[in-house]
């Protein structure tokens, strides 16, 4: 599957992004999808994930500001980001790995979020 990400910008601190991954090439339905961040210098971390079936979770460090969606009908994930920080400034990524297995996993090419303060 090939994983097309959007969305990213610049955005001043209490502001809102909305990012968006598109999928194509599978069948969208069956992967579990997350975003993942890396900021300059850090390791690439685990901001949000939700299943098949709509189970979602959240890293602690955006809970109550971030919710991530899925529209399997169009193939897309999204990730609506509120009240951004300036440490919310990063390359946030998409993931797609299919729910029969753990052994193989998709990326996409990356949006830059940044937050001004």
């Amino acid at each position: 599957v090939q994983l097309q990400a959007s969305g990213g910008g610049l955005v001043q601190a209490g502001g809102s992004l909305r990012l968006s991954c598109v999928a194509s090439g599978g069948i969208f339905g069956i992967y579990t999808m997350a975003w993942y961040r890396q900021a300059h210098g850090k390791q690439r971390e685990l901001v949000a994930r939700i299943t098949t079936g709509g189970t979602t979770n959240y890293a602690d460090s955006v809970k109550g500001r971030f919710t991530i969606s899925r529209d399997n009908a169009k193939d897309t994930m999204y990730l609506q980001m509120n009240s951004l920080k300036p440490e919310d400034t990063a390359v946030y990524y998409c993931n797609a790995v299919p729910s029969y297995t753990s052994l193989l996993d998709y990326w996409g090419q990356g949006t830059l979020v940044t937050v001004s303060s």
